[in-house]
């Protein structure tokens, strides 16, 4: 697991209040209970905030599922 996924994983395990989220690449908002729009915005913000970047709004209307998250962040 990269280093960065394992962060993004103890984000969700914080936003969602829940120490057993496991993510990978391949998660999608259909995997994680709660995981709606409201989450989601929050869930970017939480990444942001914590990387220091910023997501255009393209970039996260191209989120379809974690991995997509992290080649952004990698990208940045």
């Amino acid at each position: 697991m990269s280093d960065i996924l394992i962060q993004v994983q103890d984000i969700f395990r914080d936003l969602f209040d829940d120490e057993e989220i496991e993510i990978n690449d391949s998660t999608t908002a259909e995997d994680i209970d709660d995981w709606d729009s409201i989450t989601h915005i929050q869930l970017l913000v939480a990444i942001e905030k914590h990387f220091g970047i910023k997501f255009t709004a393209s970039e996260i209307h191209g989120f379809k599922k974690v991995g997509d998250i992290i080649n952004c962040i990698n990208l940045k």
